[in-house]
């Protein structure tokens, strides 16, 4: 099979197709066959070292979806039967997706129920999982209002699609005009800018997706309604860590956060019911093959098309 092996971090020209035997099954982990996967900004930081945790060599990727070509010895899956893997160590602690198969422990691999091809399945795990976990966590009821900051990214418009359809009135964000009407399009009732870290409107909302970061998380409260909560999500500005953060300012409101590290089999089963019934998606910004990973990373990086950028795999 072929791997894009990385021996050392650095610019997209350490990533190297190689040649590698195809693993067998054992007691609890299963072959998968990579269809398809998703290719994020932030796998391109940690092929340029700037995930200490990762040690290379490495083959990288958080995400993939595919068929089981060998089942372990303890595992319920079936040869064949459709599944996504993601996270839970997946291109960090061990090989990711950036292969044509993969060894994966069985408590990480999820069946999914759904009839679209291969590209199409790979918009979906780790956008609309994150999306519907970060609504979740909310605790919002059909009718109040949602304000999805990072509306432009891969989750930011898989919130809006999702908390549509949940009954919510969603309004995103963006911090380039000419993207206001792009919004409208892709199912937000409303869109507003958020320049220079600020929301550019007097209007407070019943919840908050911020997937900017620390760095507007003071703004996003301030724009909560009494009651309202603010889920964090993402760290699109690069900070962890918020500076003189002033508790006090939460009055009222609530402060949560949600990242996909434990997937859990009954939210994945919610999530592609709702995009079945609903027949959700998101734009795909470009597909590439295996042998183009170095372009892809170079697109992920410069271009400026709404979706998720996926690796065909067939």
């Amino acid at each position: 099979m072929r791997a894009v092996v990385i021996d050392e971090p650095g610019d997209v020209n350490v990533m190297k197709i190689v040649d590698r035997p195809i693993q067998k099954a054992t007691d609890h982990q299963s072959v998968m066959r990579i269809h398809a996967f998703g290719v994020h900004r932030y796998e391109v930081l940690t092929r340029a070292g700037g995930s200490p945790s990762v040690k290379f060599p490495r083959v990288i990727g958080v995400e993939a979806v595919g068929e089981i070509a060998e089942a372990s010895a303890q595992s319920t899956l079936k040869v064949g039967q459709k599944v996504m893997t993601m996270m839970g160590g997946f291109g960090r602690e061990v090989d990711g997706s950036y292969q044509e198969y993969a060894l994966v422990d069985d408590a990480n691999l999820f069946p999914v129920d759904f009839n679209g091809d291969w590209v199409k399945l790979a918009e979906y795990p780790e956008n609309f999982y994150t999306a519907i976990g970060a609504i979740k966590s909310l605790h919002r009821k059909p009718g109040q209002t949602l304000l999805v900051r990072g509306g432009t990214t891969a989750v930011g418009l898989s919130a809006i699609k999702l908390a549509k359809v949940l009954g919510l009135k969603v309004t995103a964000t963006t911090r380039r005009k000419e993207m206001l009407p792009e919004l409208i399009a892709n199912g937000a009732d409303d869109a507003i800018l958020d320049a220079d870290n600020k929301l550019v409107t007097d209007q407070n909302y019943d919840g908050i997706i911020d997937m900017v970061g620390t760095v507007t998380l003071a703004d996003s409260i301030a724009h909560l309604n009494q009651g309202g909560g603010v889920s964090l999500i993402g760290l699109l500005a690069g900070e962890w860590v918020a500076k003189e953060f002033n508790p006090f300012t939460l009055g009222g409101k609530f402060l949560t956060m949600f990242d996909s590290t434990n997937v859990q089999q009954d939210l994945v089963d919610e999530m592609f019911s709702l995009i079945s019934e609903h027949h959700l998606e998101i734009p795909i910004a470009k597909v590439f093959k295996l042998d183009q990973i170095k372009e892809a990373h170079t697109y992920v990086m410069a271009s400026r098309a709404l979706g998720q950028v996926i690796v065909d795999n067939d």
